[in-house]
């Protein structure tokens, strides 16, 4: 499709990066049921490496089938699937062209107590040679091993962008840094937002943000100049503007599996907020394939009645 005015705006944002890297933004911008809109609806499928098999794929068992979750997110009218290296495997070629994929190129397990830091477990010439259009990479601000992480994140993003293709960055706070409240609170997430996109993230994936505010000198300015922050609205639109006053795509996950009606009125106030979309994982693949369905395609929706 023809680029729209929104895509051209966002694209325009870029300026630093090539047309390769522009071509992939835009194929992640003009593909599925929010072609054009500047929105993104996006299933990620890293779970099973993250949480396990039996946690991730047991309330859904066809979900154990990478196949489902690919056809789930062509089905749904969604923007691009996300997996690691052997889901996407298992599926890039038989769905060549059917959807944008996005590899994600590092991960993490729930069997060491350590303060996180995920391996590299896939390489941007494996994402070239599985047809993808972007990379995935996860960040832990708080960790004792972040300055590492911030490296290896360097490295692939200047690989990534040498091969045409942007960067997807999950930045997710948590560590020995933060208390369990912390990993959520506004200043925090709005912290990893602007993290991500000074270390050259195009898309930044955080966690919808909570009241809750974690460092006492942010506390101070939020009081100070009377910060909103009492919504969840208020408060994505604060990340928002933290990524470069929104010229960078922040983009929200689904949090842990709840029921659809609570979840929804979230996203409308992410949508509210100025979102530029919704990145559902379990959300989706642990309900019955009719539920999971119908269940991002509201959100795509919500999404596409957005101002």
């Amino acid at each position: 499709m023809r680029a729209t005015d929104r895509v051209k705006q966002i694209l325009s944002w870029y300026g630093s990066d090539s047309p390769g890297v522009k071509a992939n933004l835009a194929r992640l911008m003009n593909h599925g049921t929010l072609a054009g809109t500047g929105k993104l609806v996006i299933l990620p499928v890293d779970q099973g490496f993250e949480h396990g098999a039996l946690r991730s794929f047991e309330p859904n068992p066809d979900a154990y089938d990478p196949e489902y979750h690919i056809q789930l997110a062509i089905d749904s009218g969604c923007n691009a699937y996300a997996a690691p290296l052997g889901f996407i495997e298992s599926v890039a070629d038989k769905y060549a062209g059917a959807i944008p994929l996005i590899l994600k190129v590092n991960n993490s397990d729930t069997l060491a107590k350590v303060d996180p830091c995920s391996a590299v477990t896939s390489s941007v010439k494996d994402a070239q040679r599985l047809g993808c259009t972007a990379i995935g990479f996860t960040i832990y601000p708080g960790s004792s091993l972040r300055n590492q992480q911030y490296e290896s994140l360097r490295e692939i993003i200047l690989e990534a962008r040498e091969a045409g293709m942007p960067s997807v960055v999950w930045a997710y706070p948590r560590g020995a840094g933060l208390s369990k409240e912390g990993e959520t609170g506004v200043d925090i997430a709005a912290y990893a937002a602007q993290i991500s996109a000074q270390l050259g993230a195009h898309i930044i994936k955080i966690k919808p943000p909570t009241a809750h505010v974690e460092q006492a000198e942010a506390k101070k300015v939020i009081e100070k100049y009377n910060v909103p922050i009492k919504t969840l609205a208020d408060r994505v639109r604060h990340c928002v503007r933290s990524a470069f006053n929104g010229k960078r795509i922040v983009i929200f996950s689904g949090g842990e599996n709840r029921d659809a009606a609570g979840l929804l009125d979230d996203v409308k106030q992410l949508a509210e907020g100025g979102a530029f979309g919704s990145i559902m994982g379990r959300n989706a693949f642990q309900r019955p394939h009719a539920e999971g369905l119908k269940l991002l395609q509201d959100v795509i929706q919500v999404f596409k009645n957005a101002p």
